[in-house]
């Protein structure tokens, strides 16, 4: 296929888990699993490389918000144990398990946008 100039916002892209460049196709074939390319316009996804991005901020985001209200919580009215474990454990899954797709579907949008690339070393030349 030739190449298509992206028309897709890379956050309504990332968010519905759709192609960065059509916007159609679907992103994932599994969870977390990326498909081999777009079934609509045909991109090769093999530049994807998210890493631990998505992981790190969903870490950071969750970590904020479960902390935060857990010790507000128990400040406040100082609850039994099994209280907190009540509370908590359905908000970190939340917290965690919700936002990660649509994080890495951003994040590979993104990339695809700003045509990331792998670093690379270049050769200076020294005159001694």
């Amino acid at each position: 296929m030739t190449d298509i100039p992206t028309q897709v916002s890379p956050f309504i892209a990332g968010v519905t888990c759709r192609c960065p460049r059509c916007g159609k196709g679907k992103l994932f074939s599994g969870f977390l699993a990326v498909r081999p390319n777009c079934e609509v316009c045909g991109l090769d996804f093999s530049f994807i490389d998210a890493g631990d991005g998505p992981a790190v901020f969903v870490i950071m985001f969750a970590g904020f918000i479960v902390v935060g209200a857990a010790l507000a919580v128990e400040t406040i009215y100082q609850p039994p144990y099994w209280v907190h474990a009540a509370l908590w454990g359905p908000l970190i899954l939340m917290t965690t398990v919700l936002p990660v797709r649509p994080l890495k579907g951003i994040l590979i949008a993104l990339q695809f946008h700003h045509k990331a690339e792998p670093g690379r070393l270049e050769q200076i030349d020294r005159k001694p």
